[in-house]
């Protein structure tokens, strides 16, 4: 057993070198996944808005939103995992992306 949690410990330390590019990828992931329902969202409030308006509105929230999410979110949620010891990180890691799959998956996004 204790070989085991030694691996865990060894490949989650793999991981903090690249805590900025996994937050990232899990932020993205989870905008990729829950982004066609925001879209839904916004295109339920502005119907029968103007061309511009929508327009706008759409530019707004993917271009600027969903960058600015990435952009500001990404580092905290860096900052955070790197709180975890090694092997939770890599549960956590695997845990999350499952979990976004798997949403993905029911969701018929995949």
């Amino acid at each position: 057993m204790e070989q085991i949690i030694s691996i865990f410990h060894q490949v989650g330390s793999l991981l903090y070198p690249w805590l900025n590019e996994v937050a990232t990828a899990i932020i993205a992931c989870f905008l990729v996944a829950f982004g066609a329902d925001i879209n839904r969202f916004l295109r339920r409030k502005l119907l029968g808005r103007s061309f511009i308006l929508r327009t706008f509105t759409f530019v707004l929230v993917n271009a600027f939103g969903y960058g600015m999410l990435i952009v500001t979110v990404s580092p905290l949620l860096a900052r955070s995992m790197a709180k975890l010891p090694a092997p939770w990180l890599l549960w956590s890691v695997i845990l999350v992306f499952l979990l976004i799959g798997s949403w993905a998956q029911k969701n018929r996004q995949v």
